[in-house]
């Protein structure tokens, strides 16, 4: 599926596709411009199968932990579950300075952030597309897509979810057939998913509101940004905009 909402993706827009592997990752990305994460300046990323950018490691753990990680590991999570493209769907991934795609890049960044006029000189598209969750005996497939962007002064990250149909893989007791249901978000036991933001310095995290409960399938619903599916972030320094302030404690949004 292609709309309005996702940045244009496949192998005709010069795309990689990750291996066909559960909690597989693609290659080493060797960034054409260093990227600016919460004040830390990284060269290399991993687009993951299960839903996860990460910054020097590959990450293939499919079990989601609360943020924020104890590990420090800096990374985005546009939807971190129990991805299997073996059974089902592709990840795709490409860094571009496309003129037409940074054009509109640039306009809808300067129009959510009007103060801070935005001219993308170089973006990362991620793509998970129709992907399936392990253990599916189902034909359900998620559809999202991670954009990360620079004018290299200041970095944002979009996160586009076109659709959701499922959030728990069969191995953190989700349903086979429905993809729904598995381990309850209490504090004390691993949520079902992660959508958010990780830092790496054990302090700043933001989770998107519905992040580890069922709330989570309506997520193409929900904007920070007034257009529905869609999250924007600015990430060079830790700061939410059109949200309640990042909350640095273990509490689930309810």
């Amino acid at each position: 599926p292609t709309g309005s909402l996702l940045y244009p993706y496949g192998p005709h827009q010069g795309d990689e596709t990750n291996p066909k592997h559960d909690d597989g990752t693609s290659e080493e990305i060797t960034l054409s411009v260093p990227f600016t994460f919460y004040g830390k300046s990284y060269q290399t990323a991993f687009v993951n199968n299960n839903g996860v950018i990460s910054f020097d490691e590959p990450v293939r753990q499919y079990t989601p932990d609360p943020f924020p990680l104890a590990d420090g590991r800096p990374f985005v999570a546009p939807y971190w579950g129990d991805v299997d493209n073996v059974l089902g769907g592709d990840i795709f991934y490409r860094q571009t300075t496309d003129p037409a795609l940074l054009a509109d890049i640039s306009q809808d960044i300067t129009q959510y952030f009007p103060n801070s006029p935005f001219t993308a000189t170089w973006a990362l598209v991620a793509t998970w597309d129709h992907v399936a969750y392990y253990g599916s005996t189902s034909q359900k497939g998620n559809t999202f897509q991670a954009v990360l962007t620079s004018d290299s002064k200041m970095f944002y990250i979009i996160l586009n979810y076109w659709d959701i149909q499922w959030t728990t893989g069969a191995a953190s007791d989700g349903d086979a057939e429905t993809g729904l249901g598995g381990i309850p978000a209490h504090v004390d036991s691993p949520p079902i998913f992660q959508a958010g933001f990780n830092s790496g310095d054990d302090t700043n995290f933001y989770n998107i509101p519905g992040s580890q409960t069922d709330a989570i399938i309506n997520i193409t619903t929900t904007s920070n940004v007034k257009v529905p599916g869609r999250w924007v972030f600015r990430v060079d320094k830790f700061e939410v905009t059109g949200v309640d302030p990042p909350q640095l404690n273990n509490d689930c949004w309810l």
